[in-house]
């Protein structure tokens, strides 16, 4: 049964300039992969999880290729709570030990994926969930840093246990997924050559998921509205170079220089654009993409 009218809601005229305001990124966006990193507050709050539901499946009702790689950083902790076990960062960074690395596994590539792809599910979409272990997706490689003290004669080799980077991904089952019809749910985690599961960064998994699937848009959801330019103000778009000029000037930091940078690899191997926008706003990816306004930061090359 169709929903009841509203005749409270925007007036006739108004859905229809908004209407014919998206026609053309809908046909602008048809057949094209958009990659989606999916974390912040866009996961917790139940109103904003609903609309991000809602707005992956328009996408691919409208013909897009929504690729979701989501994080979760805040359930992690919940979950390490629940058992005694303390939550230690370096730099911002989980250490992460054999047993650390075992509840991550089972909330990432369980709980959170699956209640992710129950929710697209649930509201009419097909999703279908996925962790870098399944069909070889993603193989990593352990994360080594350095860091450089002037009163150190060697650089500090930091240790984050069964923390990865991506080495290499192989989209395949992401693709047979995508020629199905299915929206493909992916957890950033991945195995090693020595057989060990790492736990990567989701933003970094997003940029080189973007990459190898030859995505039209990256699209990271963040809990700030954007890039902040020098003056305090939120750059509404920015290039490679004033991206630099910012991370140099210690103006872009913390959590935002991961999620640039990967911004900036993706688009340095063939995505034409990269977006980070504020998951904190309802139905973001909708504004983002079928506006003329759009939100949040836009990067290019």
């Amino acid at each position: 049964m169709p929903a009841p009218r509203d005749n409270q809601h925007a007036g006739p005229h108004e859905t229809a300039r908004i209407l014919s305001e998206a026609l053309p990124y809908i046909r602008r966006y048809r057949g094209k992969t958009i990659v989606i990193k999916y974390g912040g507050n866009a996961m917790t709050d139940e109103a904003l999880k609903k609309g991000f539901a809602h707005d992956v499946i328009l996408m691919k009702l409208v013909g897009m290729n929504p690729v979701v790689v989501h994080g979760g950083a805040p359930q992690i902790s919940s979950a390490l709570e629940k058992i005694g076990k303390p939550s230690t960062f370096i730099d911002g960074m989980r250490v992460t030990d054999r047993e650390t690395m075992d509840v991550v596994e089972m909330v990432l590539g369980g709980l959170v994926n699956k209640n992710i792809v129950q929710l697209i599910n649930s509201l009419g979409g097909r999703a279908v969930g996925l962790s870098g272990k399944d069909g070889n997706l993603i193989r990593a490689r352990k994360l080594h840093v350095r860091k450089g003290d002037p009163l150190l004669e060697q650089p500090e080799i930091i240790d984050y246990g069964h923390v990865g980077e991506v080495e290499a991904i192989d989209a395949s089952v992401v693709r047979l997924l995508q020629n199905q019809d299915f929206i493909p749910v992916v957890a950033p985690i991945g195995v090693g050559e020595d057989g060990q599961t790492y736990n990567i960064n989701a933003d970094l998994v997003a940029g080189k998921m973007a990459v190898v699937l030859g995505a039209e848009k990256l699209m990271l959801l963040t809990n700030t509205p954007g890039v902040r330019g020098g003056d305090g103000e939120l750059a509404a778009e920015l290039d490679s170079a004033g991206i630099g000029e910012l991370l140099r000037g210690g103006v872009i930091e913390g959590g935002m220089i991961p999620k640039v940078e990967c911004a900036l690899d993706a688009l340095r191997h063939g995505v034409k654009t990269a977006l980070i926008l504020d998951g904190r706003v309802p139905h973001a990816l909708l504004l983002e993409l079928f506006t003329d306004a759009g939100i949040g930061t836009q990067i290019s090359a």
